[in-house]
């Protein structure tokens, strides 16, 4: 099912007013993405505030790629559905691929696509990206005949002030990869700009926080460049 372009601008329209009362947003850096051509947007995730205020953030109507389980019942299916929500499941493989061929077909018409690269809530720490996706969508990169940029996304959550909380939301520069393999050295890219963007420390798969010059010294020893 695609995006209901009546039923995503009156979600939007009604987060802005709800949030309005709850958060005083502020957007830093490019808010417009180029019509002519696809992204993947890689935000933070720490709440599930995080997926209105990205599509807030944006100009551009967003597709979201969303775990399986909020699909179960039917009417909240049809309406995320509609929102833009793309199901992913992440036990069986073989649904992945279905969601996956429906992403490849957006991406040829030009969709921006959401997909949080931790996979779950990481809270005041960023979390070991996730490269399947990323890998799926680089393999099928030649056959859309262009480069796709990877826009990485940090969120901040500050001070509350009375009834409302301060949220930044900061867009980073995209990034580029060449090839399939490229997957594991571009999401590292993506999740230590995710880092630096969200002002939030990495996570360290053996001994807990990554600190931005250990990150800088494994990118230098263990991936090439990307492009």
């Amino acid at each position: 099912m695609r995006r209901n372009p009546l039923v995503y601008a009156l979600t939007k329209q009604i987060a802005r007013l709800v949030f309005f009362f709850f958060y005083k947003i502020e957007t830093r850096g490019n808010l417009c993405l180029q019509d002519d051509g696809p992204a993947i947007i890689l935000p933070k995730h720490q709440y599930w505030m995080d997926i209105p205020l990205v599509g807030l953030a944006f100009q551009s109507p967003l597709y979201f790629i969303a775990k399986k389980e909020l699909f179960r019942f039917p009417l909240i299916r049809n309406y995320i559905a509609s929102g833009g929500g793309i199901p992913v499941d992440r036990e069986k493989s073989i649904r992945t691929l279905d969601s996956f061929k429906q992403l490849i077909l957006l991406l040829k018409t030009n969709e921006k696509i959401v997909i949080f690269p931790e996979g779950t809530y990481f809270r005041n720490i960023v979390g070991a990206g996730k490269s399947r996706l990323v890998r799926m969508i680089l393999k099928f990169q030649k056959e859309l005949k262009q480069k796709i940029p990877f826009v990485p996304v940090g969120i901040r959550y500050g001070e509350r002030k009375g009834w409302r909380r301060q949220v930044t939301i900061c867009i980073g520069s995209p990034l580029y990869a060449e090839r399939e393999s490229d997957a594991i050295a571009l999401t590292e890219r993506a999740m230590k700009e995710i880092g630096h963007l969200s002002q939030i420390p990495r996570q360290r798969l053996e001994f807990g926080v990554q600190s931005p010059e250990d990150e800088d010294r494994e990118l230098r020893t263990n991936y090439s460049p990307l492009s």
